[in-house]
């Protein structure tokens, strides 16, 4: 199936009539606006639209004044409620002005309260001196120091000085340092200051004037007074408590109706202006193109078009992808590959189906399918996880192939009864792990590994050719050729050297393998005398020679690396067993423990093997079926939304 069909829709209408259109194509959620330079370099007599937003400033002073209450924004449902620019300014500004008032009393305390508690570490660090703070500032004739000195400096005091004043009288004592304090007379401070110094003496000031007699005394008082200032922060932190739940409401419906005023003046800057009259232009799906027919029609002064969108243009019309409630949780692997061209095959439907049929192959038993589809219903259910779909689509699949294979949480004979009840077999019908089996099991996945490379091909061709590219829908190794070309060995291949068939004759071999190839080759030049073009527009034959040459190398090359790449496919339905098989015998070396090992290893198949299949099944998707599906590079249709908290 192809991406959704949009249409460009322009829109003409007088100046006064902009803010409707705009609020019509936001409210609508399904508009994306267009930079109409896009589709004409000069406009004639058309300036864009340059005002500034009135809206984003005061936004942002809202999320200021949250922030100052330590309180997060959030949308509020504003249906009903209307605002004007005027009337948004007055609120802002008169909660912003009463939120910096607490804010700047709050800070204010928070800091005081912050260095009195430094202050009061410190100054318990002398306490135990017999000093005196209000004498020791009234000294003419002495300095103190205060501060702390490490006690390997302390150590080499006594070997290094020579003055009789130099002296350190310790107070308290922490793991490497003594904290204290060192007299020096006035005239001699300098000399005694640097002989400390060279001790690397940690100097801490002191304003005596803020602190009352003894050490002890003025920790008391500064413990008086960090109680009453957090009492004073927890009264302001009430009242702040208090005016937010009082304008929380309407601070968030104002915030709401901002958000959604801006969301319609992006809008607006896409448009043109002429004199009275402005031009907006955007993409909307067809299917919605009545819908908005009706909404542009209720805004008097407005005219508009439609047309199809054109997807030759330079500037391809964006992808929006469609499909069923199935396969929708797989666009985002599509996504994740590259979206398709507008027009362009939409790889999704066939990702969702082909991804969900190889992972119940590589990972089939019937309890690890249930358990994967438990985990998934519970992530999608309680933690809105993305892949938590697929896990579930998943695991429904591996469940089924287990149910094929036999296998439940690894008992290989458990399904027995069920075989015999329902069809009426002894017991289950494929073994995997026989030496019969194994041979089978690869065969059968590099079969199954052609048949969605054909397909792969056929979708190519299909798209191709529908979009008028005939260089690669006929000749491609994608295309016709590649398809004839690519069957034709593996057909004959298997007939002649399995089924002992004498298929490569000469006619076979030259138009069916020969002929194809010789096309694939040739076929720029080929597509270029079809449609009476220059046969080698922008190189010589030699040039093109030596390169198609590598190319056609590099083609080959990829159709038996991509059919050998599915082995793996085979290749993990025997290691699911193996691994099963595994585990089995360590519980059978351990009988005691057998219980807890098989939960452990059943455990770990699940998460482990379970995560590697996924990656094993979405390289198969990327590098073998979607390089030949399309070549990506599509641009997402990204449709202006009011946020739907708003609504």
């Amino acid at each position: 199936m192809s991406v959704c069909s949009v249409k460009a829709v322009s829109i003409i209408g007088t100046k006064s009539s902009l803010d409707s259109v705009a609020k019509v194509c936001g409210n609508s959620g399904f508009f994306q606006p267009i930079d109409i330079k896009d589709f004409c370099s000069n406009p004639e007599g058309l300036v864009p639209f340059s005002e500034p937003s009135p809206y984003s400033e005061f936004s942002k002073q809202l999320e200021s004044i949250a922030s100052s209450f330590g309180k997060d924004l959030k949308f509020a449902n504003v249906e009903r409620f209307n605002a004007g620019l005027g009337e948004i300014k007055a609120f802002v500004g008169d909660l912003g002005k009463r939120a910096k008032d607490l804010s700047s009393k709050k800070n204010n305390l928070i800091k005081s309260i912050t260095d009195l508690e430094k202050n009061l570490v410190l100054i318990k660090h002398f306490c135990g001196l017999n000093l005196n703070f209000e004498e020791i500032s009234k000294c003419e004739y002495v300095t103190v120091r205060f501060g702390r000195l490490s006690k390997e400096s302390y150590r080499k005091l006594e070997t290094l000085k020579t003055d009789s004043y130099i002296m350190f009288f310790p107070c308290s004592e922490e793991e490497n340092y003594y904290w204290g304090i060192y007299f020096a007379p006035v005239e001699n401070l300098k000399e005694i200051d640097s002989f400390f110094s060279g001790l690397y003496f940690e100097y801490v000031k002191i304003d005596f004037e803020d602190y009352s007699a003894t050490p002890e005394r003025s920790v008391k008082l500064l413990e008086e007074r960090i109680k009453s200032e957090k009492e004073d922060l927890k009264k302001i932190e009430l009242l702040m408590d208090k005016v937010w739940d009082s304008q929380e409401e309407q601070c968030l419906r104002f915030y709401t109706k901002l958000s959604e005023l801006e969301t319609f003046f992006s809008i607006k800057k896409y448009s043109y202006v002429h004199s009275e009259s402005f031009l907006l232009m955007g993409w909307v799906p067809e299917e919605k193109e009545v819908v908005f027919s009706n909404l542009l029609d209720s805004v008097e002064g407005v005219e508009y078009k439609f047309r199809y969108a054109d997807e030759k243009k330079e500037d391809s019309p964006p992808v929006k992808l469609k499909n069923n409630w199935f396969s929708k949780p797989f666009e985002a692997f599509v996504k994740m590959y590259g979206l398709p061209k507008y027009g362009e095959f939409d790889p999704t439907m066939f990702v969702a189906v082909t991804y969900t049929i190889l992972y119940g192959i590589m990972f089939g038993d019937l309890g690890h399918g249930i358990t994967l589809f438990l985990a998934g219903w519970f992530l999608n259910r309680f933690k809105n996880f993305s892949l938590a779909p697929i896990m579930q689509r998943c695991g429904v699949s591996a469940s089924i192939f287990g149910t094929l294979y036999g296998s439940f949480f690894g008992f290989e004979k458990v399904l027995n009864p069920f075989y015999k009840f329902v069809f009426g077999l002894k017991e289950k019908p494929i073994e995997v792990m026989s030496s019969e089996c194994i041979p089978k099991v690869l065969a059968c996945a590099v079969l199954l590994g052609v048949v969605l490379l054909l397909v792969s091909m056929l979708i190519k061709t299909v798209t191709s050719i529908r979009s008028g590219n005939m260089e690669e829908g006929c000749f491609g190794p994608n295309g016709v050729c590649g398809i004839v070309f690519y069957s034709s060995v593996l057909v004959g291949s298997v007939l002649q050297f399995v089924l002992n068939l004498q298929i490569f004759n000469i006619v076979y071999i030259s138009f069916l393998i020969v002929l194809p190839l010789v096309l694939m080759f040739l076929k720029t030049p080929v597509t270029n005398l079809i449609l009476g073009n220059k046969l080698f527009s922008d190189q010589t034959f030699g040039e093109y020679l030596l390169q198609n040459t590598f190319e056609m190398f590099t083609v080959l090359l990829e159709y038996i690396t991509n059919t050998v790449s599915f082995l793996r496919v085979g290749a993990y339905v025997l290691v699911h067993s193996g691994l099963m098989m595994a585990v089995f015998i360590m519980a059978d070396m351990f009988p005691s423990l057998s219980a807890p090992i098989l939960v452990v290893g059943n455990i770990f198949v699940v998460g482990f093997e379970g995560l590697l299949v996924g990656i094993q099944v979405l390289r198969l998707e990327f590098y073998e079926m979607f390089s030949r599906c399309f070549s990506g590079g599509g641009k997402e249709f990204t449709p202006v939304k009011v946020l739907k908290s708003v609504r």
